[in-house]
């Protein structure tokens, strides 16, 4: 019997739909307006609407983007992408790398904040090789999808349904997911899913010119000066074997030696103590020579460089500046803003490093090595204009980073096994790095997203009302009604293609929302296992690759790679269809 109340879940779903499709509201106030609706009908009670705000899964996630947000302020990724994309100097070389790598990051940590970490490398990578980025950036989200599918809090969309299992009151004593029930499909894919974009993704993807290049004029190209310390790693290697001629974005120009300059610097020459090596790079590509691993000093930054928190800043100076026709030994940088110029840019012309005897222009653009004070002592200055901050630059001790990643990999180890709570275990690691001052609670709040955590309460709220007014029910039986003469399998691949179209031309939380009631439903009433049917809406849900806006990181690279609507469909739409062959077959070989 059709009734008042189902008609109203539909309307809502309907509305919900829409909304989200053509823009026209926010994803959060989209979901509020829908649940609300129903909460002023009476379809759900007060305590309904607000019970998601309970659910563990909620929590993890919000923990899981915390943690993941200390992971990328410390550097490690970036220090491990240095080194191991080093001698990935083909196009398939860095491909193969890449995909491996990122999804196996992004089966452990939130593939969000990865796939901003590696653009870059992504980017500048292409860019000495004259490779377009576009041939690049959509496998590297393809990847973390991949990657994140694989487990159960490789993404958000994983935990919503472990949520929804936990929630749900239509199977009663459902236990909920472990960390690696999502392998047994996840795994296969990962191996599938990167030789297919290893084989086909050169000649499906387009090539298409940096935006970069054609939009950010913000780029200045610095001559910098570095030198070997005693004890760098890089002493009595060749400059091939330092990987100093593969650093993305910068040039290795020349090395002062003993009074020498050698211009042409041969990939045989070793590298010796004391060595000063002058680099010629984009502004936003010169922090890679201050990282640890290289053993590089910056001598034109001094005393500052034991500073633990410092930032590379761009200034300019000003019009009426006092500065103007002095040489910068003059200025004494060092004593008023406890800063350091290590570079000038000067209308399309990069200074030397060596750059004391300088006289400042107006208009000039220094790059400083400043410390954390440098916005307050700098406050009352007319003599230049702020422009931007390059890098933040922080050193975190190594038995901190220990500290973090061993602990990180101990607790999903833990939870695994089903020795400790995944959320306890969280908890536990968070106050751990906030009691080894990691970073701080103001910090940590930055990183929360509300937005997201509002749409997965609203979200379970809505799959609740399709629940508790028998919508799910009969939306199970017309399913179960059209598609069972073909069997179970063409049942369970029926509830797949429906989430997984709502998933690309929606998104994935509303795919989840209206199918994972449906799809239990369906299995209650076929008296069949529930796992593969709770298991077939995560994986149709999240392993979307058919739009932009199917998955988050397909939208970051969507710019950027200058990318068309249809790029997408083209590359996207081969690899659903096999995600969904893979899935349901194993699934059916599982379970069935």
């Amino acid at each position: 019997m059709i009734t008042f109340e189902i008609v109203l879940v539909f309307v809502v779903l309907i509305f919900i739909i829409v909304s989200l499709y053509t823009g026209l509201l926010g994803p959060a106030f989209t979901f509020v307006i829908g649940v609300v609706v129903l909460g002023i009908f009476r379809v759900l009670t007060p305590g309904e609407i607000l019970s998601g705000f309970a659910n563990e899964q909620v929590m993890i996630i919000i923990l899981l983007l915390m943690i993941g947000e200390v992971i990328r302020k410390t550097a490690i990724a970036e220090i491990i992408f240095d080194r191991y994309f080093r001698k990935a100097r083909s196009y398939n070389g860095f491909m193969s790398r890449m995909v491996f790598m990122v999804s196996v990051f992004s089966a452990f940590l939130n593939n969000t904040p990865l796939v901003a970490v590696m653009m870059p490398y992504v980017r500048t990578w292409s860019k000495r090789y004259n490779i377009s980025p576009s041939k690049l950036l959509i496998p590297l989200s393809y990847a973390a999808i991949l990657g994140g599918s694989a487990t159960l809090i490789g993404t958000s969309t994983n935990l919503i349904v472990n949520g929804m299992v936990t929630d749900q009151h239509i199977i009663p004593g459902l236990p909920g997911l472990g960390i690696f029930d999502f392998a047994w499909v996840g795994v296969p894919m990962i191996i599938l899913g990167g030789i297919y974009l290893l084989l086909v993704g050169k000649k499906l993807l387009p090539s298409r010119q940096d935006t970069e290049e054609i939009s950010d004029t913000s780029l200045r190209t610095y001559f910098i000066e570095v030198q070997l310390k005693n004890n760098s790693p890089l002493v009595g290697q060749t400059i091939e074997e330092s990987g100093l001629r593969n650093l993305p974005g910068l040039y290795l120009v020349e090395i002062h030696r003993m009074g020498k300059r050698i211009f042409v610097v041969s990939n045989n020459l070793i590298l010796e103590k004391g060595d000063k090596l002058t680099f010629a790079g984009e502004n936003n590509r010169i922090s890679l020579l201050t990282k640890s691993e290289y053993g590089l000093s910056i001598p034109s930054a001094g005393m500052l460089q034991r500073e633990k928190h410092v930032n590379l800043l761009e200034i300019v100076i000003s019009p009426n500046s006092s500065m103007i026709g002095k040489p910068l030994r003059e200025v004494n940088f060092r004593s008023r803003f406890n800063a350091a110029v290590i570079g000038i840019y000067r209308n399309e012309e990069s200074l030397p490093p060596r750059i004391r005897d300088t006289v400042l222009q107006a208009g000039d653009v220094l790059m400083l090595y400043a410390s954390n004070n440098f916005h307050t002592l700098s406050r009352d200055t007319h003599d230049f204009y702020f422009i931007s901050k390059i890098k933040e630059l922080e050193k975190v001790e190594g038995y901190k980073i220990a500290i973090l990643l061993s602990g990180l990999a101990l607790i999903i180890v833990l939870s695994a096994l089903k020795l400790i709570s995944l959320l306890m275990g969280l908890v536990v690691l968070l106050m751990i790095i906030l009691i080894i001052h990691m970073t701080n609670p103001k910090e940590l709040t930055k990183s929360i997203d509300y937005n997201l955590g509002l749409i997965i309460v609203m979200a379970l709220a809505l799959g609740t009302a399709m629940i508790k007014t028998g919508a799910a029910d009969l939306v199970a039986r017309y399913v179960i009604a059209l598609l069972i003469p073909f069997g179970k399998v063409a049942v369970l691949t029926g509830i797949y293609i429906i989430t997984t179209v709502i998933a690309a031309y929606v998104t994935n939380m509303p795919a989840v929302a209206i199918m994972f009631p449906v799809s239990l439903s369906v299995a209650l009433q076929l008296h069949v296992p529930a796992m593969p049917f709770i298991l077939v809406v995560a994986y149709a849900s999240a392993a979307n690759f058919m739009t932009p806006m199917g998955y988050q990181t397909n939208l970051m690279v969507y710019g950027p790679g200058a990318y068309k609507f249809n790029d997408y469909f083209r590359i996207g739409f081969p690899l659903t269809v096999l995600y969904m062959i893979v899935a349901i077959t194993i699934l059916s070989l599982k379970y069935f």
